[in-house]
C-alpha cells in the first residue's frame, strides 16, 4: 500500500487471531464452528478472493483459530462464519480476538501445549505445522508469518526435549493404558475385556489399541450397536452382554467404563480360575468393592488413577516457567527479526540513493579534472555510503526510539520510496 508517495511495509500491528476454545465454547458451539478440510481449501480461496496477504486456520475438537493479516478482526468472523454452520452473532459470545504482540504470544502458547485443554499437549504442533503448510501452497503466507511459524515449531521442539512438561499420564483413559502396561507382563498376549463405550471407554479402546499392540480385545456394551459401531472404526471383537460372565472368566484384564448408577459388577458375577486386574473408570462406581473378596482379584478404582493424573498435572505446571522462558527467548529473535525487517527497504532504498548521489558527482568530477582518480573515489565512497547506512540501520534498531517515524523521516529528507518487504 502507498502512503504519502513511499510504499509501507506491513507491520505486526495488522497482524491478529480470532478464535474461539474449550474455555468459553462447549462441545456443540465449538462443533458449529468446526472447519473441515475441504472447508478450510474454499476458505483460504475465499480469503485470497478477499485481497487477504496471509492466513492460515486451525480446526481441532478443542478450538478453531485463523491467524494472519486483516484489515480488521470482524473480516475473519465473517470469512469463518461463510465456511462454517455458525453466526457471527454466535461466534462473538465466545470469541476472543488478539492483536500484534498479544496474537503472537497467542500462537506460541498454543503451539507450545501451554493453552491446551490438557497442559503439555503436543498434538497441537503437528496439525498447525499443517495448516502453515497448506496455506503456503495456495500463495497464503507472507515471509513474516512463514518465519513465526517456524519459531513456534522451534520452541515447541526445545520444550518438547528440555523440560518435562510432556510426561506422564494426564487423561484417564491413558493413565489406565499406562497402569496396565507397568504391571501386566506380555499384555499384548492377554485377554482384555472393555465393558461400557462411554467417551472414557471409546478413549481406554483408542488407547490400547495403539500402545498395548493387543489384537484382541474384547467389547462388550450394553447397546449391542453402539459397540460394533465402535469395533468397526477400531477393528476388534464384539461380545454379547449376556456372556459377560463367560467373558470376564477367560479375561487377564477387566475395564469397566459404564454410565450406570449402581455397580454392574460384583463378586456373584466372577467365576475365576486365574487372577484377573480390575479397572473401575467409572463415576459413580461400576465395580462393587466385594470384589476383592475374591482372592483373584487386584481392583484399581477411579481415584486411584485420577491421583495419578492428578500428580502428573502438577508437575508439568512446574515446568511452565522454563517454557515461558524459552517462549521469550525464541519470541524475543522473531521480533529483533520483525524489527530489522520493517526498515530493511528503508536502508536499501537510502543506500540506492547515496549511490546515485556518488555516481553523479564521480561523473561531475570526471569531467572537470583531467587526473582524477576515479578507482580511489569509488573505493572512498562506497565506504562513507556503508558507514553512513550503518549509523542509519543501529539508529533503527534502538528500542528506545519510534522506528516508523524515523523511516518517515528518512524517506521525507532523502525523498526515497520504498517497496514492501512482504
Amino acid at each position: 500500500m502507498k502512503k504519502n508517495g513511499t510504499h509501507t511495509a506491513i507491520t505486526p500491528s495488522q497482524f491478529c487471531v480470532i478464535g474461539l476454545n474449550y474455555k468459553k465454547a462447549d462441545e456443540a458451539i465449538r462443533g458449529h464452528f468446526s472447519v473441515s478440510n475441504n472447508a478450510q481449501a474454499a476458505l483460504l480461496e475465499d480469503a485470497k478472493k478477499e485481497g487477504i496477504s496471509s492466513l492460515i486456520v486451525i480446526s481441532t475438537c478443542n478450538r478453531t483459530e485463523l491467524y494472519g493479516f486483516a484489515k480488521n478482526e470482524s473480516q475473519f468472523m465473517q470469512l469463518l462464519c461463510r465456511h462454517t454452520k455458525g453466526t457471527v452473532q454466535a461466534l462473538e459470545k465466545v470469541a476472543y480476538t488478539k492483536k500484534n504482540q498479544d496474537a503472537i504470544t497467542h500462537m506460541f502458547q498454543v503451539g507450545t501445549g501451554l493453552d491446551s485443554q490438557i497442559l503439555g499437549d503436543f498434538e497441537i504442533i503437528s496439525q498447525l505445522r499443517n495448516s502453515f503448510k497448506r496455506s503456503k501452497q495456495m500463495g497464503l503466507l507472507n515471509a513474516y508469518m512463514e518465519r513465526l511459524g517456524n519459531a513456534v515449531i522451534q520452541a515447541s521442539k526445545r520444550i518438547k526435549n528440555e523440560t518435562d512438561i510432556s510426561s506422564g499420564a494426564t487423561s484417564v483413559s491413558f493413565a489406565a493404558v499406562q497402569y496396565i502396561m507397568a504391571r501386566v507382563p506380555y499384555v499384548s498376549e492377554k485377554n482384555i475385556v472393555l465393558f461400557g463405550l462411554g467417551k472414557i471407554g471409546r478413549n481406554t479402546c483408542e488407547n490400547l489399541l495403539k500402545h498395548t499392540k493387543n489384537d484382541h480385545i474384547a467389547l462388550i456394551n450394553r447397546t449391542k450397536v453402539k459397540a460394533e459401531e465402535v469395533a468397526g472404526k477400531y477393528n476388534v471383537v464384539v461380545k454379547d452382554y449376556a456372556d459377560i460372565q463367560s467373558e470376564i472368566s477367560q479375561a487377564d484384564v477387566l475395564i469397566v467404563a459404564t454410565g450406570a448408577q449402581q455397580p454392574t459388577i460384583n463378586k456373584e458375577l466372577l467365576f475365576l480360575k486365574k487372577p484377573i486386574l480390575i479397572l473401575d473408570l467409572s463415576i459413580p462406581r461400576n465395580v462393587d468393592p466385594n470384589v476383592i473378596e475374591n482372592p483373584l482379584v487386584s481392583l484399581v478404582p477411579l481415584d486411584e488413577l485420577s491421583q495419578v493424573t492428578h500428580e502428573t498435572l502438577e508437575q508439568r505446571k512446574a515446568q511452565v516457567p522454563h517454557a515461558e522462558k524459552i517462549i521469550e527467548e525464541i519470541k524475543a529473535e522473531f521480533l529483533t527479526w520483525v524489527k530489522n525487517r520493517s526498515f530493511a527497504p528503508t536502508i536499501k532504498a537510502l543506500k540506492s540513493k547515496l549511490t546515485e548521489i556518488k555516481s553523479g558527482e564521480i561523473d561531475n568530477q570526471r569531467r572537470k579534472l583531467a587526473d582524477f582518480n576515479e578507482q580511489q573515489a569509488e573505493i572512498i565512497s562506497d565506504r562513507l555510503i556503508h558507514k553512513i547506512t550503518t549509523h542509519f540501520a543501529n539508529h533503527l534498531k534502538d528500542d528506545s526510539i519510534a522506528t516508523s517515524e524515523s523511516i518517515a523521516f528518512i524517506q521525507s529528507v532523502f525523498q526515497i520510496e520504498t517497496e514492501s518487504y512482504e
